[in-house]
């Protein structure tokens, strides 16, 4: 096999990044409200459940996040699974934050959180833990509500792009 410049050594962030990008994830949009009422997500591939009794669910994010200040214990967000039909979701959520909101897309859900169109599943639930780690945090969520969208395809992220399963570059 011959040695490419991806076989070369890597410093610890270097190899993490590079581990990661070939790491498939599926994609999940997590909005909710900040404290000022406005509503506010981000685009997720770190979603897994937790426990199945109770519901628990849980995904990581950044502190700087614009969304960082919604995630106070007992606030309700909103866990949107992604098909390809709702790519574009992902990558809106994805895009500067002063337009994840701008158009029909969306509409207010339990509790005034934004509910997004067009998702395979929706799951509405309570913040009851966030424990933060360096600059990041784990968010726990148990799950109140939820409804299913059309049948879809899973949307998975993998080497910096969107894709369904099976298809390939």
């Amino acid at each position: 096999m011959s040695e490419t410049t991806e076989d070369l050594p890597a410093d610890g962030l270097d190899a993490f990044k590079r581990a990661f990008r070939r790491h498939a994830a599926g994609v999940a949009v997590v909005t909710s409200l900040k404290p000022d009422g406005s509503p506010t997500g981000f685009t997720a591939t770190s979603l897994a459940s937790l426990a199945a009794v109770p519901p628990l669910a849980t995904f990581n994010m950044a502190q700087v996040s614009s969304s960082w200040p919604a995630m106070t214990v007992g606030n309700h967000v909103v866990i949107h699974m992604l098909g390809p039909r709702s790519r574009h979701q992902a990558e809106r959520m994805a895009a500067d934050h002063d337009v994840r909101f701008v158009g029909g897309h969306w509409s207010a859900g339990p509790y005034g959180v934004p509910v997004l169109e067009d998702v395979t599943a929706w799951m509405l639930g309570r913040i009851v833990d966030v424990h933060p780690v360096h600059n990041n945090a784990v968010v726990v969520v148990e799950i109140e509500d939820g409804s299913l969208g059309d049948e879809d395809d899973a949307l998975l992220y993998h080497e910096r792009r969107y894709f369904k399963p099976g298809e390939t570059a």
